[in-house]
């Protein structure tokens, strides 16, 4: 952080917190999965439930390593609030999947039954991997992309207020995430179940639908993020210079949202299609090529400071959801259909077969 022209005492207590949160990497990792395996059933009540509960224990217990271990507590409470949700969801599914093996199996197979996830080929792991990585970095490059706008907002004449003053705009970005990737699970999960079933014409309604929810999403969050730009300031900082910034960025952010939810929401119908790396690139080309070089033009360039990275990033996140549009726009929903079936088959002879059946007679999709 310092070699980007961070100052030394934040890069320190940068440190001295993302030391202490290592452990949240491996919490995670169980997490996400978790919480996948259960989404996709349509299953959300114990994700809540336990949700729920972990905050419960989340504010008392960071309130006494904060008092006990300063900044060093905070990370702390976050991967110990974290590891609580793994433990209470990893026993759901436990206690749920050897019950649902006793009906299906008898008792006497329970745990042969239990231990079918273990049983996948390395057929199946690749093509999870596949598929999971592209997923993986289409959230990553943009979550990057905004990491590296606040190393360049260090960078700025006024760099210290004007990190300040993102840290507390993107907090309000970070309440409304929550509701995008929310958004983006449901469409994936629709679709992705729609297609698999076979039924395409439902697949593209749901995908029609979940694009027109996260544009009125994107709007209701831009409207509350433009109402509230007078308090949210004053609830981070007493300072005048800073409350006005606050307020000055929130309208830019605002902009931003309407694109922003509505991006994470087509990026979910992608990977509903098991097409994950179209949105890879898109987030590629939006975020990379558009947004940072625009951002630093118009911010150091062109003078415009915090509001220049801001209206490069506009613009980059309009450029990635016209891609994602274009993307759907041409998705043909019976050949992806199709595919779901064979994905879903275990029987790589016979898909080589069909698909060479296909190339030859294209018109078999359309009976």
């Amino acid at each position: 952080m310092v070699s980007f022209g961070q100052q030394k005492d934040i890069a320190a207590v940068a440190r001295s917190y993302l030391l202490y949160l290592l452990p949240d990497l491996v919490i995670t990792s169980f997490l996400c999965p978790l919480k996948a395996y259960l989404s996709s059933q349509g299953i959300t009540v114990p994700t809540m439930l336990a949700s729920g509960l972990a905050l419960a224990v989340h504010v008392p217990v960071n309130i006494l390593l904060v008092k006990a271990m300063d900044i060093q507590g905070v990370s702390t409470a976050v991967w110990v609030t974290d590891l609580i949700v793994v433990v209470l969801l990893g026993l759901d599914v436990a206690v749920v999947e050897i019950n649902r093996k006793n009906e299906e199996v008898g008792e006497e197979l329970r745990w042969a039954a239990a231990s079918g996830h273990w049983r996948c080929g390395v057929h199946d792991w690749v093509r999870l991997l596949k598929l999971s990585g592209p997923c993986c970095l289409t959230t990553c490059l943009e979550w990057w992309c905004y990491e590296i706008l606040v190393l360049l907002t260090g960078n700025l004449r006024d760099g210290e207020r004007a990190v300040g003053v993102l840290a507390i705009v993107l907090n309000f970005d970070y309440l409304l995430y929550s509701v995008m990737l929310s958004l983006s699970t449901c469409a994936s999960i629709r679709v992705s179940n729609s297609l698999g079933a076979n039924r395409p014409t439902e697949a593209r309604w749901s995908a029609h639908v979940s694009a027109a929810l996260g544009v009125v999403t994107g709007l209701v969050g831009a409207s509350i993020m433009v109402l509230a730009r007078g308090v949210w300031g004053p609830l981070f900082s007493h300072d005048k210079g800073t409350i006005d910034r606050v307020k000055m960025m929130l309208l830019l952010m605002s902009a931003i949202e309407v694109i922003n939810v509505p991006l994470q929401v087509c990026g979910g119908i992608m990977q509903g299609t098991a097409r994950p790396w179209l949105a890879m690139y898109a987030s590629l080309g939006g975020f990379y090529l558009v947004a940072l070089p625009l951002g630093v033009v118009l911010a150091f360039m062109a003078r415009l400071e915090l509001g220049g990275l801001l209206v490069g990033f506009f613009v980059g996140t309009l450029v990635c959801l016209g891609l994602l549009a274009v993307f759907i726009a041409g998705i043909n929903w019976d050949k992806e259909a199709y595919k779901a079936r064979v994905l879903a088959s275990n029987v790589p002879i016979l898909t080589m077969a069909i698909n060479r059946k296909l190339r030859q007679r294209p018109d078999l999709l359309t009976q």
